[in-house]
């Protein structure tokens, strides 16, 4: 495959060969082969696929919610080439044969994939740490979506377990502790109040956050393991991160919505940890758009309607996102918030240097040909309608993004859409798991 006239995220203007699965070439200007397909990309963007580091499949036991195949499919179509899922599905990813359960399921994705492996009381390192692990974690510092929730004691021993095998740890830090339970006092209102979900949000405490992070942080340096923040939803906790020798991830609901949006989400709005005020999601845009984030990722974690329609102490935390990460950061883009070239660091370039993705998150000859073409003129509203997660439902609903026309994985066509038309194809399933 050739890709002609493409701009690149730092502007320059190229040609792109693609040859069995890697970027053969990377040019100003290269003459067709025979029996080339030849792709058309001036006035578009080439930009590498993104490698969104923590999305949760739900398979196995909660293919009702998402399986791999939809999951993958609405990765996808999003110009997320590598998905990473998290430990917290029934059975927890906590030994082997938990581990090769889902490596059975993950076989048919249409992207690539990591696996990460999960710590409860009764896991079991020796052979979990057999198998081709991403990372280790989620490691739940208070409970989520699967109640994986850990004490410190064991906390230290899994990153004494990870250090010894150079495996990185990735860590939801919120310290229950600290949750505020008088917030989920009194009166909370129906499912699309505000007062649902902003309940939520003082229960869940930004101090709570801040607390276990810097927790998080101090073990991680005395074991001397890798440590990354997931999902870290205040200033303070990046703050923290960007003094230590870890690293941090955002999600896309804590860069573009906050406890302002409680009244349209109710319990749609639900997620650990929860909405911030206006005022931090302000300081975390602006700490994404000085280089203080590491990795913009999205915490992918879809409930059905029914599901997330039930009060606010029943409705499952968490929303769909894998399909929106690309769009909603591009946008940002096409409107001058974010420079195209940062939104390329934080979900490609960075999570592969992070991860040690030798062979991916960049544009240069001998790497893995994951790609996604874009035209920054042409954004739309997104539509639950018009994604391809099984959640069926956005968060994101009316906000404007910048869709793929495009997306490629190790050179195979994954996912094209016709600028024109709309119409959508998807190719074979081609997914891999990263650590093979």
């Amino acid at each position: 495959m050739l890709l002609t006239g493409a701009e690149l995220a730092d502007e320059r203007v190229r040609d792109v060969r693609i040859r069995n699965g890697t970027i053969d070439a990377v040019e100003q200007e290269l003459d067709p082969v025979a029996g080339e397909r030849v792709v058309d990309a001036r006035g578009r963007h080439l930009l590498p696929g993104a490698i969104d580091v923590h999305v949760h499949f739900r398979e196995p036991g909660g293919s009702h919610k998402e399986t791999w195949a939809s999951g993958a499919r609405s990765a996808a179509a999003g110009g997320v080439t590598t998905v990473v899922d998290q430990p917290n599905t029934s059975p927890p990813t906590v030994d082997g044969d938990a581990f090769d359960e889902k490596a059975t399921l993950a076989a048919g994705s249409l992207v690539d994939y990591g696996i990460n492996g999960g710590v409860t009381a009764d896991w079991d390192p020796e052979t979990l740490f057999e198998r081709p692990l991403f990372a280790l974690g989620e490691v739940f510092l208070a409970d989520s979506t699967g109640d994986m929730g850990i004490n410190l004691d064991l906390f230290e021993d899994a990153l004494g377990e990870a250090a010894d095998r150079d495996v990185p740890v990735t860590v939801h830090a919120e310290d229950a502790t600290l949750f505020d339970e008088s917030a989920l006092n009194g009166d909370l209102g129906g499912v699309g109040t505000a007062a649902t979900v902003d309940a939520w949000s003082a229960y869940r405490t930004a101090e709570a956050e801040e607390a276990a992070v810097k927790r998080a942080l101090t073990a991680g340096a005395e074991s001397d393991a890798q440590v990354h923040i997931a999902h870290t939803s205040t200033p303070e906790g990046i703050d923290a991160v960007a003094e230590s020798n870890a690293t941090c991830e955002v999600t896309p609901h804590h860069l573009f919505l906050s406890r302002e949006n409680a009244g349209r989400l109710g319990t749609f709005g639900r997620m650990n940890p929860p909405l911030r005020s206006e005022e931090r999601r302000q300081g975390i845009f602006q700490r994404l758009r000085d280089g203080d984030v590491d990795v913009v990722a999205t915490d992918h974690a879809p409930h059905t309607v029914d599901e997330k329609r039930q009060g606010l102490v029943d409705a499952p935390s968490g929303v769909p996102g894998v399909e929106t990460l690309y769009p909603l950061l591009l946008e940002s883009v096409r409107t001058g918030e974010l420079s195209l070239e940062r939104v390329r660091d934080v979900v490609a370039a960075n999570p592969a240097s992070i991860f040690g993705l030798d062979r991916k998150g960049r544009i240069a000859e001998g790497v893995d040909a994951d790609l996604v073409l874009v035209d920054l003129t042409s954004p739309r509203e997104i539509e639950a309608a018009a994604l391809h997660s099984a959640a069926e439902w956005t968060p994101f609903e009316g906000v404007r993004g910048v869709f793929p026309e495009l997306t490629v994985v190790r050179g195979e066509v994954v996912y094209d859409r016709d600028p024109v038309t709309g119409a959508e194809s998807f190719g074979d399933p081609v997914g891999r798991n990263v650590r093979d």
